[in-house]
């Protein structure tokens, strides 16, 4: 729940405001949009220090606005009424499209996760196939929760998504061979929270790129700058970040700025990257003020994008919000066909979550997740410069696009399985050879991790058929392929490819360790607290105390790996 009060001035006349006001940017995604709404007219000009200048016609916000449930005014009134206005002008009147009220956030986060992956028989289901997913945004967005005094039953279970807190935190993988595109590691070892069962580690790595040595860059800077956005865990924060990137990105190519509020602003287009003094002030230029019209700022970056497009460079747009969509396109399935017929003109995304109360996880997620995209959460200056600075080649540079998974586990070694986390990176098996299908993007100097949890045959939780006789293929599988537990396929294109390429590696028993490696006993331990957060029916015997044990025993550890831990703690605590 949100713990922040937001204060501004507001001169009362005469009268008490006893209703919960907000900004329109802090409007409910169950405002009705009929028909999308779009800017009719939008003016660029080349920034000059006044963001006055830039003319502007407002989008004209949809036929019904139905403002979300308040749950405590600051007058402390339960107001548990809706209300509902049949006109734009109507909701301004009485919420204001401007972030000078008074007022408690009620909150209004949305998440969205398909039910957890379950068990599959490996006699009747032996492919496990996915597309990857680079995406950190569930566990930094999560750390926001805990550092703000969550508690278990406060953090919404929804919002967590094992393979984003795996895929956070760095590993000890293999480095791609020569000519080769990725390095893999494989391992299994006993699964810490059921010791009837076993887990395999799958990861993949990606080489790292010079930015200095790598293509130009066109780069678009998508900020919201609605009401919304004026906490300063928002703008303010997204302001630094961004300044923080402009210094340390190479003098070659160009940026370009857009903002949307109630319409779409080009503030600079095809500005050269050597010019930081005019880009930093573009950027501290920019004021929180007014509605949410995302899907115009949308069509306008990916218009901007693509007239200053570099070919064979680095064509991105960054998107920096909320995910608070009030106007225009605010449906994740709206958002989803939009953002799907942009992402074949090669420009790629990066979404940026910023804030808290009214943030809009689903939305941004599916986003990244059409928009041929990565996903990262942004709670704070050290993890803006993190994801922006440190890890800036493969926020930005696209080694592999479309990158699906396909693991085929032997029968006569593995009696059944289940993958822990990708529920929203799920696919058909047939989807795996179809190239019109789409996987994930992979930046330079990535890693990708998946693990599985395991149940070999023999085992006292072994799952048996009653009616369909699939011994004589498992004893076939026993004998030819005695040794090997699964085959790991991956299939990719080049970034600007059409057709896919495809590689494998077996996984055998030179991958089994019973004490594993600080890889493996790792992913497991983050694997547990997310199920832990995430009540998962599999948790097993998996506890907090579990978790800080394993930690001590660790000698490869960095500060991301020191926070993990100390988070559990205060989970702990709290218990």
């Amino acid at each position: 729940m949100s713990r922040k009060m937001r204060f501004a001035p507001v001169i009362l006349c005469g009268t008490v405001l006893t209703g919960s006001l907000y900004g329109c940017g802090n409007a409910s995604d169950t405002a009705a949009t009929e028909s999308p709404a779009t800017a009719s007219e939008t003016t660029t000009q080349s920034y000059d220090g006044n963001v006055d200048e830039y003319a502007c016609t407002e989008a004209e916000p949809s036929d019904s606005y139905v403002p979300v449930n308040s749950s405590k005014n600051i007058f402390g009134n339960n107001n548990e009424e809706t209300f509902v206005y049949e006109d734009a002008e109507e909701c301004a009147d009485v919420y204001g499209c401007y972030p000078d009220y008074f007022y408690t956030e009620p909150n209004t986060e949305s998440y969205d996760k398909p039910e957890e992956n379950g068990y599959n028989l490996v006699a009747t289901n032996p492919l496990s196939t996915f597309a990857a997913d680079v995406d950190t945004a569930s566990y930094t967005n999560i750390r926001r929760m805990i550092e703000d005094g969550y508690t278990l039953n406060e953090i919404d279970t929804q919002a967590v998504r094992p393979e984003e807190f795996i895929n956070y935190f760095s590993y000890n993988l293999n480095n791609p061979g020569a000519g080769e595109k990725f390095g893999i590691t494989t391992e299994i070892s006993k699964c810490p929270w059921n010791e009837d069962h076993e887990l395999m580690f799958v990861g993949m790595k990606t080489r790292e790129i010079d930015l200095e040595e790598a293509p130009m860059s066109n780069l678009v800077f998508l900020i919201d700058v609605s009401g919304s956005m004026s906490d300063e865990n928002k703008l303010p924060l997204l302001q630094k970040s961004f300044k923080e990137l402009v210094d340390n990105l190479p003098d070659k190519g160009t940026i370009s700025i857009v903002t949307y509020s109630g319409c779409e602003k080009v503030v600079l287009s095809g500005e050269s990257m050597s010019n930081k003094k005019k880009l930093k002030k573009a950027i501290d230029s920019l004021v929180a003020d007014g509605c949410t019209n995302g899907e115009a700022g949308i069509q306008k970056a990916y218009e901007i994008a693509k007239d200053n497009y570099i070919e064979n460079g680095i064509n991105r747009v960054i998107l920096a919000t909320d995910g608070d969509l009030n106007v225009g396109i605010s449906s994740p399935a709206e958002l989803e066909r939009f953002i799907e017929g942009k992402k074949d003109d090669g420009v790629f995304l990066s979404v940026l979550g910023f804030g808290d109360g009214n943030y809009k996880d689903d939305r941004l997620e599916k986003l990244a997740d059409c928009g041929n995209g990565n996903y990262s959460y942004i709670d704070s200056f050290y993890e803006g410069k993190k994801v922006l600075v440190d890890e800036m080649g493969s926020t930005l540079i696209t080694i592999a696009k479309d990158v699906k998974y396909q693991v085929e586990f032997n029968p006569g070694r593995v009696n059944a399985y289940r993958l822990i986390g990708y529920e929203n990176r799920l696919m058909d098996d047939a989807d795996f050879n179809d190239d019109t299908k789409d996987g994930g993007e992979i930046g330079a100097g990535h890693s990708v991790v998946a693990l599985y949890e395991i149940i070999p045959v023999g085992s006292k939780s072994e799952i048996s058929l009653k009616y369909q006789n699939g011994k004589q293929n498992v004893d076939t599988c026993a004998t030819e392929f005695s040794d090997e537990y699964a085959t790991v396929s991956v299939r990719y294109k080049e970034p600007d490819a059409d057709k896919s390429k495809l590689f494998s590696i077996v996984v055998n028993d030179s991958a089994y360790d019973t004490e594993g490696s600080e890889n493996i006993r790792f992913a497991g331990m983050v694997a547990e607290f997310a199920m832990i957060l995430g009540d998962s029916e599999f948790k097993g015997t998996a506890t907090y105390d579990d978790i800080l044990d394993n930690y001590k025993k660790l000698s490869t550890r960095d500060e991301y790996r020191d926070e993990f831990n100390q988070l559990v703690r205060m989970m702990a605590k709290r218990s």
